[in-house]
């Protein structure tokens, strides 16, 4: 679809001209819509999908076109992290060039006294849109240096990230001190039940767009060592000793499994650095500016950089520990091959994570191909992941059937009231 087909303001049209955007993604196809109509959206889609265009766009467009406050803010944009914060202020800058009576701010910790001034007294003369972590806005807020009564759009982006993070009870904190009668977006790479439950708390009758997870880009080479635990470590060395490390990212699955492992390749002779949520703001910005600037060639994390941050040139991704779930592993090695260049992704697989890496195989629909593991490193273990992943839905079928049986030669369940009547809708948007 092309942004000439939704009902945008004409001066959004004018920067998205100028930045070369004509064509939709599915994310803002189906999300522009609902919320030009005013309906409360939740938005399931990977990072690299649009979803920052999908809801700057129309609010921008409601916001000019006027019927909201002077003075006061009218949009708060949630993010858990500074980078993500700073990337969404860069792209409102563009998509508000021509925009002179919209203004924002952004608003994140980890700064001196003097951006902190700046921040309260950008709040109090009514920035239209802030865009804000969860503790700094908290911390404006207790202080009343800030008055959100009167904010019509409430966004949270990477809600998913934010709770991982913590932050469940401070973005409830910041909810109840704005309008009840608001319209409200959330938008998450993955929708876990706590996803859910503050989903029900803060959306009213959302408009649902789900995207599938979409398949690694063809560009990854993607290989697997299966091994022991205590293998790991050498088998990173041994491929290090291969080929000069460079632009190296390493996921892990612990803060403090990314901390030992970055002092163990330091000790190695290798630049590397960690980053994961023990580090302040002001150590994250230096981890990541050396990363960047090619001071260190190794970035050892947890998943708190593998959604929302833009890293370019990144020539190899190693998971340490097997993802979560495919998603997960989807995010990881996506920070490889970007703009279509080529990469390289490498998993560990432990024995207890074959059967997580047999549904990744899975859902990628091929088998990954199994590099060796050194033989100065000992034996490895047979993969039988996909055996394994057979058995254990087996065993689920199997208790499932149980659970029936018992379920049967009990006493009959007492007749289940009648569910309470829905809520009455708004109109209807697209869904996906």
């Amino acid at each position: 679809m092309d942004f000439y087909d939704l009902d945008l303001n004409d001066l959004v049209l004018d920067a998205l001209d100028d930045m070369n955007f004509t064509e939709t993604t599915p994310i803002q196809e189906h999300s522009i819509p609902p919320i030009l109509e005013g309906r409360d959206v939740l938005g399931i889609a990977q990072t690299g999908t649009g979803k920052t265009a999908a809801y700057l766009l129309p609010v921008l467009s409601l916001l000019q076109d006027g019927g909201f406050p002077k003075d006061s803010i009218n949009c708060v944009i949630m993010s858990p992290t500074r980078e993500l914060a700073q990337q969404i202020d860069q792209a409102m800058q563009g998509f508000s060039y021509y925009l002179d009576g919209v203004s924002s701010v952004a608003v994140y910790g980890g700064n001196d006294g003097i951006r902190y001034e700046q921040e309260k007294r950008s709040m109090q003369n009514g920035a239209d849109v802030i865009i804000a972590t969860p503790g700094r806005l908290l911390s404006h807020l207790s202080l009343g240096n800030v008055d959100l009564g009167k904010v019509s759009f409430f966004i949270l982006d990477e809600a998913d990230r934010m709770l991982d993070m913590g932050f469940y009870d401070d973005i409830v904190t910041i909810a109840k001190a704005l309008p009840s009668k608001r319209q409200t977006i959330m938008f998450s790479a993955t929708m876990p039940d706590n996803i859910m439950q503050l989903a029900g708390k803060l959306l009213t009758d959302p408009v649902c767009v789900k995207l599938s997870v979409s398949k690694p880009a063809e560009g990854i080479r993607q290989e697997a060592v299966v091994c022991h635990e205590p293998q790991k470590i050498g088998i990173i060395k041994s491929i290090f000793g291969e080929t000069k490390p460079q632009r190296v990212i390493i996921f892990t699955g612990s803060k403090v499994k990314a901390r030992d492992l970055a002092i163990s390749l330091r000790h190695s002779g290798y630049n590397t650095g960690s980053m994961h949520s023990d580090l302040d703001q002001s150590e994250r910005d230096r981890t990541m500016y050396e990363f960047r600037t090619g001071k260190t060639d190794i970035l050892v994390a947890t998943d708190i950089v593998a959604r929302g941050i833009d890293i370019d040139d990144i020539q190899l991704v190693i998971n340490f520990d097997v993802p979560h779930d495919e998603e997960d592993y989807v995010h990881r090695i996506g920070r490889t091959a970007r703009a279509g260049k080529g990469g390289r992704a490498i998993t560990l697989v432990n024995e207890k994570d074959q059967v997580n890496f047999a549904q990744i195989e899975e859902f990628l629909g091929k088998e990954v191909g199994k590099l060796p593991v050194p033989a100065e490193l000992g034996e490895a273990p047979v993969y039988r992941g996909k055996e394994m992943l057979e058995r254990k839905r087996q065993a689920g079928t199997k208790g499932d059937r149980r659970a029936r049986g018992r379920k049967g030669r009990g006493r009959q369940d007492k007749p289940k009231s009648k569910p309470a009547s829905k809520r009455r809708g708004g109109r209807k948007g697209k869904v996906s």
